[in-house]
């Protein structure tokens, strides 16, 4: 079974982009890890495709080159936060609609070459710096948890699961900056995503 991980710097995970194989040390070689000590008997190909920095546009554009032509048996998504957080010229709106055709074509490509499609919600927490963004990521979220129900044959709501776990813990344990994933958050998401495999294995 070939896995695909299409996303950010989040997925990224400091991963070596000049080898196709390279899984980077964050939740993407945990979740890797993880499922072969899980499922022993299966054999896994998986694939990180995360560009740090990139918005859905940039995924978009590179859908093709960097996931499709795996030929892939399923896909994971996790991204659009960066569509949020990045700094806009003084006036320019966040564009939600935009931002949704652009989501809505990767999946209804990955859909169409036969893919599974596991969606991950992106997150924010609560941080200082962040809080005046939630707007906008609300706005975002609610596109994107309606395109999953629609194109997703799974789907992780990350968002919910960290403002739930963070109540308890505090947002230091699982982001330093309401953006980036700690190790502590990366193996949540790991274990998150292989629950949502799980089904099709």
């Amino acid at each position: 079974m070939k896995i695909v991980f299409l996303g950010d710097s989040i997925t990224e995970g400091g991963r070596d982009r000049s080898d196709p194989a390279s899984l980077g040390s964050e939740y993407v070689e945990l979740f890797y890890n993880k499922l072969r000590n899980l499922y022993e008997d299966i054999p896994f190909i998986v694939r990180n495709r995360g560009v740090s920095g990139d918005c859905v546009a940039d995924m978009r554009a590179r859908l093709e080159a960097d996931v499709l032509s795996e030929k892939p048996d399923v896909v994971v998504v996790l991204a659009g936060v960066n569509d949020v957080v990045r700094e806009r010229a003084p006036g320019e709106p966040f564009d939600a609609d935009a931002f949704a055709a652009d989501y809505e074509d990767i999946l209804r490509r990955v859909k169409e070459c036969g893919a599974k499609l596991i969606v991950a919600e992106p997150f924010l927490f609560a941080v200082p710096d962040k809080k005046r963004f939630r707007r906008n990521f609300d706005a975002a979220l609610a596109k994107i948890r309606a395109l999953a129900a629609q194109y997703a044959d799974a789907h992780v709501s990350l968002d919910e699961i960290f403002a739930g776990v963070s109540q308890n813990a505090g947002i230091a344990a699982y982001s330093p900056d309401g953006v980036h994933p700690t190790h502590r958050a990366e193996r949540l998401i790991a274990d998150n995503i292989i629950k949502k495999l799980a089904a099709f294995l």
